[in-house]
């Protein structure tokens, strides 16, 4: 274990392990989501986890990073009678895209629902993309990397929906699944902007300071302690950017092994 806490994952059997078809994302929301909340009811982690240090319990950035996002994904495992499953089906996407254009955004980090599924679906993702907005400014997130979260996913989902609104496209979505390959699914859409959210979070939580400047400071404090002894000096520095480029690499919790 490296000085952030975590290893880049070079277990191959792991990284097989992070669901990657839209059933199996689903299945693991079914269980994770329900036994991350119970464990926040019961007290056992501080909530949201955003606010952790790294002393408290799982407040290491993978952990940060993959709560972060089960908080935001929760909005839509809510949607009553377990209709997020619409978000993988392919019969569904146009008239998911269509209603979530629709959608007039919102800033509801608490939200009723109304009984028609797809506004219902379509709410409960803005709410998370709200809810990842207000981790971000109480981690201290930089501005720049959240900034028109809503305006850019409106138009991923507009190029999406012209996707399905192709002849075939059903059939290119399943072929894609068939070749591990991630066609234009709301699931997967949702999912990625949730993850990629959710790791600046992480990280300025985490790390408490731009990247680049805890980097920087590490860089100094490594220059002092090792100052004349060149061969741990060079080790430390080559295991510090290889940490680095690791967690910019990294594209999901998964990524760091603990």
């Amino acid at each position: 274990m490296d000085w952030f806490g975590w290893r880049r994952s070079k277990d191959q059997a792991a990284d097989k392990a992070t669901p990657f078809g839209p059933q199996e994302i689903l299945r693991n929301l079914d269980k994770l989501v329900p036994q991350y909340l119970d464990e926040v009811d019961r007290g056992e982690l501080i909530y949201p986890a955003c606010k952790r240090k790294p002393s408290d319990a799982q407040g290491d950035l993978r952990s940060i990073w993959n709560h972060t996002r089960l908080e935001a994904i929760r909005y839509v495992t809510m949607v009553p009678r377990r209709e997020f499953d619409l978000l993988a089906d392919p019969s569904r996407q146009v008239e998911l895209f269509d209603t979530y254009l629709r959608q007039q955004p919102h800033e509801d980090t608490v939200i009723e629902f109304t009984g028609s599924t797809m506004n219902d679906l379509a709410l409960a993702t803005v709410a998370g993309f709200n809810w990842l907005n207000h981790c971000a400014v109480l981690a201290e997130v930089e501005r720049r990397k959240i900034s028109g979260t809503l305006n850019n996913f409106r138009k991923i989902v507009f190029l999406a929906q012209q996707w399905w609104s192709t002849e075939g496209a059903q059939t290119r979505c399943t072929q894609m699944l068939i070749d591990r390959e991630k066609p234009p699914l709301m699931l997967f859409l949702v999912w990625a902007e949730y993850t990629r959210l959710s790791k600046e979070v992480g990280s300025a939580a985490f790390f408490g300071s731009p990247i680049d400047r805890v980097i920087s400071m590490r860089r100094e404090a490594l220059n002092r302690e090792l100052a004349g002894r060149h061969d741990e000096l060079n080790a430390a520095l080559d295991e510090l950017t290889e940490a680095m480029a690791s967690f910019e690499s990294a594209r999901d919790p998964d990524d760091l092994a603990s």
